[in-house]
């Protein structure tokens, strides 16, 4: 009997998308981080994140198939972490990718669990990540594309900022769909993190 084939020569590959999770600000703190990217925009130059889309990457996925998505919203409601809260206190400058980022100079231990158990539910369901490439350094970009010749220094530093709180309490699933006037967004799943 001969065998049946996988797939027929030419056939188009299955629909993808493009995922990670992340932890979403509320509006309030989404403003405040957007002024401070307007701000050191108009220091540095370059272009400052749109406040509907500032947030912080947890773990990016890339492309995976859509049949697989309510597969990683049942997986992440399984996990059980902790809420916890974020201090953004400080600026940071990434000269290899010409961005200007805010994150904390403390990194809560129950953020650091989250991370890993994202990973390990990624690895029991066969899912591909980029976490390993890089390691996790928490941030939230604000400022892309900052010219060399303006870009942050040792001399010029990236201004102060007051620590913002956050109260993270939920993480998020998240489809990106990228164009020339930048990425958008739209969250496909949320999940509650224990008080």
């Amino acid at each position: 009997m001969p065998l049946e084939p996988t797939a027929t020569i030419g056939a188009a590959p299955p629909p993808t998308a493009r995922v990670f999770f992340a932890l979403w600000p509320a509006a309030s703190l989404a403003e405040q981080l957007a002024a401070v990217a307007r701000d050191a925009g108009g220091q540095f130059g370059g272009r400052p994140t749109r406040q509907e889309t500032i947030h912080l990457t947890l773990v990016f996925l890339g492309e995976v198939a859509e049949a697989r998505l309510p597969e990683l919203v049942r997986a992440a409601s399984g996990l059980r972490g902790e809420a916890f809260a974020l201090t953004v206190d400080q600026l940071a400058f990434w000269s290899h990718k010409h961005l200007l980022w805010a994150g904390c100079s403390v990194v809560p231990p129950a953020l650091s669990r989250l991370v890993g158990d994202l990973l390990a539910m990624l690895a029991a369901v066969g899912v591909n990540h980029d976490a390993g490439r890089h390691g996790f350094t928490p941030h939230l970009s604000l400022l892309r594309r900052v010219p060399g010749a303006t870009a942050p220094t040792l001399g010029r530093p990236p201004p102060a900022i007051g620590g913002l709180a956050w109260p993270c309490r939920s993480f998020v699933l998240v489809r990106s769909r990228l164009s020339a006037t930048g990425p958008a967004y739209q969250i496909l799943a949320e999940f509650p993190l224990a008080p």
